[in-house]
């Protein structure tokens, strides 16, 4: 489990610069915002069988990987960590919609709503 401020070849997966801007802005209020981390996670369910999740977690739970990132502290699952390796999380912004967004190359297909993915 690395603890580095920047993505590696190791990282499984990768936050950037935008998003995790976006995130420590969300953090600013938080009271215990250094036990605060972002979980990532793949969950059954959603349109195409898996959806994402992005949640704020002070839990550290057995087998979790563990990285900073232009200093955000990401946290994945054991279960999901092999479908997130490669993955990217940005933050876009338009006029039609604004939210975090996942390129996942293990995703073999997606839904329309982009917030689910097929492995």
């Amino acid at each position: 489990m690395s603890a580095t401020d920047t993505p590696t070849d190791t990282t499984t997966l990768t936050l950037t610069e935008t998003a995790a801007d976006k995130v420590r802005g969300f953090l600013v209020d938080q009271p215990d915002v250094d036990e605060v981390a972002l979980r990532v996670a793949v969950q059954a369910g959603g349109c195409a069988g898996f959806r994402y999740a992005l949640f704020f977690d002070d839990r550290q739970l057995d087998g979790d990987l563990v990285e900073t990132q232009h200093g955000v502290t990401l946290r994945v699952d054991k279960m999901s960590t092999p479908y997130l390796h490669g993955a990217v999380i940005d933050w876009k912004e338009s006029l039609e919609a604004s939210g975090f967004s996942i390129e996942n190359p293990n995703a073999s297909g997606s839904c329309a709503c982009g917030d689910s993915a097929t492995f």
